[in-house]
C-alpha cells in the first residue's frame, strides 16, 4: 500500500521560485504519465524534473514519492528504496510528521519486497507511531496493514527453508505469523469502525491465508467465506476467485474434498469469465488432484487433459510435465497402461529438459513398473540389449549412472607411463606394467598402493628446494666492515643427494630476506584528503536540489550540512546491488508447490491401492474360479 506526495498541490509555491515553474511541469506531466500507467515515460519526465532544479522542498520531497513509487511499479526496487530514502530525508528536515509517516509506509513496503525485513518493521513502526501521534485513523490503518504484511512475508520466506506442512513450522515462523494476525485482526477493527468494505475484505483474506499457514484450518474457512462474501458485495470477481481458490485449498486439509471441488469449479468458472487461462489452467490442475483424491479417475482424467492442454498452449514446460505425470497415474488407474506407458515417457522426456532430477527419477519407476505390466523388458535391462547413446567420455548420459559414474579411461590408463622411469626407459616401463596388471589380479588394490607409493616417493627429492648461497656474498669482510647478510636464492634441485641447512635460523633468514623485499609493494598508499571534499558533496547530497536562490549564506550551509550528516551514514544503504534474475514472463499452470506437496502428500497413503498388479501366468488364472459377482 503505497502512499505518494502529489505535485499538483505544489503549484502556488514553486511557481514563485525562478526557474522552479518547469521543474514543477515536468513533475506534473510525469505525475499525468504514472496515473495513466506509463511508468516509465512518468520516470523520464520526474528525472528531467530534478535535472531543472527547484529549491522548494516540498515539490522536492513530491518528486522522490513520485519516483520511489514508479520504481517500485516497474520492479526497480533499489531504486525505489533510494528515492524513498530521500523523500524520508527531506521530510525529517522540514519537520513534516506526516511526509515522514508517508515515506516511512512506502520504504517500509519497498525494503519487505527486497528481503530486509528488520528494516521493513523499523519503518512500519515508525508509520504506525506517527500517525497515532497526529490521530490520523487511516494512515494507523495502512500503517497496521503494512506492518502485517511484513511479518507474513517473513514467515512465508522462513517457511521455504524446510518441508514444513502448514501447522508444522518451526517456533520462529509461528511467531512472525502470530504477530502478522496480531497486526490483521488491529486493522480489521479499526476498518470495521470505519466501514471500509473494502479494507475489511482484504484483512479478511489475509487473516485466513495467515491462519492457514498456522494449520487453523477451520479459522482459515471462516475468514475465507467472510472475504467471499465482501468481494460479491463490491462486485469484486478477481477477489471472488481468489476467495473460492482459497477456500478450495482449506477444505482439501480438513478432508472435506467433495467442498473442495465446488470452490476449485467456482473459481474455474471465474476464470473462463475473466478470460485468465492461466488460472483456467491452475484450477483443472486443482479439480484433476481433487477427483483423484475422490478415487474417480476418469473425471480426474478429463481434468488434467485439460489443463495439459492449456499448459502448451500458453507453453509452460513445468505444467506439462505435471499435467504427463497425473495423465499417466490416472490412466494407470484406469487400467489404460499402453496411454500411461506414452505419458511416463513424456513426463521424462519433459523432466529431463527442464533438468528436474526429481522428475526424472519419478518418471522412470513408473515406467520401469508399466513395463513390467505389459510384459516388457524393464528400461535396463533394454538399455543392455541396446546401448544408450554415449558422449565422447564413453559415459551414458542417464541421470542415474550420472550420479555414480566411474571413469573409464582412468581404468584403462597405464600409470607407469607418467613416472619418469616409464619415460626414460620405455621397454622396462612395459616389463613393469605387464608386472602391474599381473600383480593386480590378485590384489588389484594393493597393488595399486604399492605401485602409487612407489613412484611418488622418487619424486619427492625433484620437489625439494636447495639453498645456494652466492658467491658475492660469501666474500670474506673486513674487519672494520660489518658482516652482509647472506643472501640464498632458491633453486629446483634435479638430485637426490643436494646439500640443506640444518640450521633453523639460517632458514628464517633466507625467508625474511626473500619476502623483505616485496613487503613495500603491498603497503597501501594513505592519500591525503582534500579539504574541498566536504564542499563538493554538498552540492550533490540530494539530486535536484538547487542552492543559488536560497537567501543567506550561512543558513545555505547550515541545510546542506544537516542534509549531509544525515545521508552520510546512508551510502552504504543506497549502493547498487547486483539485478536479481529476471522471472519467467511465461504464466504458471501450476498453482504454489506447497499446494502441490499437499496432493502428494495426501496421495501418499493410496500409492499401493493405485498401482498395477502384474498379470500372473495363464495357468494360475485357470486354476482359481472366477470371482463372484458384485450385487
Amino acid at each position: 500500500m503505497s502512499v505518494s506526495a502529489s505535485a499538483e498541490n505544489l503549484s502556488t509555491d514553486a511557481q514563485s521560485c525562478d526557474g522552479g515553474s518547469m521543474c514543477l511541469e515536468l513533475a506534473l506531466e510525469g505525475e499525468r504519465l504514472c496515473k495513466a500507467g506509463d511508468c516509465k515515460a512518468g520516470v523520464a519526465f520526474f528525472q528531467a524534473a530534478i535535472q531543472a532544479g527547484t529549491d522548494d522542498l516540498r515539490t522536492l520531497s513530491a518528486i522522490y514519492s513520485q519516483m520511489g513509487n514508479a520504481y517500485f511499479y516497474l520492479g526497480e526496487y533499489h531504486k525505489a528504496v533510494q528515492y524513498h530514502r530521500h523523500d524520508l530525508t527531506l521530510a525529517r528536515t522540514m519537520n513534516d510528521k506526516l511526509g515522514e509517516a508517508k515515506a516511512s509506509g512506502n520504504l517500509g513496503n519497498t525494503l519487505k519486497v527486497i528481503g530486509k525485513f528488520n528494516e521493513a518493521i523499523q519503518c512500519c513502526l515508525r508509520h504506525l507511531e506517527i500517525s497515532r501521534s497526529l490521530g490520523d485513523r487511516n494512515s494507523e490503518g495502512r500503517a497496521l496493514y503494512n506492518l502485517a504484511n511484513v511479518y507474513h512475508a517473513q514467515g512465508k520466506h522462513l517457511g521455504k527453508v524446510g518441508q514444513n506442512d502448514p501447522g508444522h513450522f518451526p517456533q520462529e515462523v509461528r511467531e512472525c505469523l502470530l504477530q502478522a494476525v496480531n497486526y490483521y485482526e488491529q486493522n480489521l477493527v479499526l476498518m470495521r469502525e470505519l466501514n471500509d468494505r473494502l479494507a475489511i475484505g482484504r484483512a479478511c483474506g489475509n487473516l485466513g491465508n495467515t491462519y492457514y499457514l498456522l494449520g487453523e484450518f477451520n479459522v482459515a474457512v471462516q475468514y475465507h467465506t467472510e472475504r467471499l462474501e465482501m468481494a460479491k458485495e463490491c462486485k469484486d470477481k478477481a477477489a471472488e476467485r481468489r476467495a473460492h481458490s482459497n477456500l478450495g485449498n482449506s477444505h482439501i486439509f480438513l478432508g472435506q474434498f467433495e467442498n473442495a471441488a465446488d470452490h476449485y469449479k467456482q473459481t474455474l468458472a471465474i476464470a473462463e469469465e475473466l478470460k485468465d487461462e492461466a488460472v483456467v489452467a491452475q484450477a483443472c490442475y486443482s479439480l484433476g488432484n481433487t477427483y483423484t483424491l475422490l478415487r474417480e479417475y476418469r473425471i480426474a482424467e478429463e481434468y488434467h487433459a485439460r489443463h495439459l492442454e492449456a499448459a502448451r498452449k500458453l507453453q509452460d514446460r513445468v505444467g506439462e510435465g505435471r499435467a504427463c505425470w497425473s495423465l499417466g497415474n490416472a490412466h494407470a488407474a484406469l487400467g489404460n497402461h499402453e496411454k500411461a506407458l506414452y505419458y511416463a515417457i513424456e513426463h521424462y522426456t519433459i523432466s529431463k529438459e527442464i533438468c528436474d532430477v526429481l522428475g526424472m527419477a519419478t518418471a522412470q519407476m513408473n515406467i520401469n513398473d508399466l513395463r513390467k505390466v505389459l510384459g516388457l523388458p524393464p528400461l535396463a535391462e533394454a538399455a543392455a540389449a541396446q546401448p544408450a547413446p554415449q558422449d565422447q567420455a564413453g559415459s551414458s548420459q542417464t541421470p542415474f549412472n550420472a550420479l555414480r559414474v566411474r571413469r573409464q579411461s582412468m581404468e584403462q590408463l597405464s600409470l607407469i607411463q607418467l613416472t619418469p622411469d616409464g619415460k626414460k626407459d620405455p621397454e622396462d616401463a612395459q616389463k613393469k606394467a605387464v608386472l602391474m596388471r599381473s600383480e593386480s589380479e590378485d590384489s588389484p588394490m594393493e597393488s595399486f598402493l604399492d605401485l602409487l607409493s612407489k613412484y611418488q616417493s622418487e619424486r619427492m627429492d625433484e620437489q625439494r628446494a636447495t639453498l645456494v648461497e652466492t658467491k658475492e656474498i660469501q666474500e670474506t669482510p673486513k674487519p672494520t666492515e660489518k658482516p652482509k647478510p647472506s643472501s640464498s636464492k632458491l633453486f629446483r634441485s634435479s638430485s637426490s643427494g643436494s646439500k640443506q641447512y640444518d640450521s633453523n635460523e639460517a632458514l628464517l633468514d633466507m625467508i625474511t630476506d626473500l619476502q623483505s623485499e616485496r613487503m613495500d609493494s603491498q603497503r597501501a598508499e594513505l592519500r591525503p584528503i582534500k579539504k574541498k571534499l566536504s564542499k563538493e558533496m554538498k552540492g550533490t547530497s540530494l539530486p535536484g536540489l538547487r542552492t543559488a536562490r536560497v537567501a543567506g549564506a550561512k543558513p545555505e550551509d547550515d541545510f546542506l550540512d544537516m542534509i549531509a550528516r544525515v545521508q552520510g551514514t546512508r551510502l552504504d544503504d543506497q549502493r547498487t546491488e547486483m539485478p536479481r534474475p529476471k522471472a519467467d514472463p511465461r504464466p504458471k499452470t501450476v498453482p504454489d508447490d506447497d499446494f502441490f506437496a499437499l496432493i502428494m502428500r495426501a496421495q501418499s497413503g493410496r500409492m499401493e491401492d493405485q498401482r498395477a498388479a502384474i498379470p500372473k501366468p495363464a495357468e494360475n488364472r485357470q486354476s482359481k474360479p472366477a470371482p463372484k459377482p458384485r450385487k
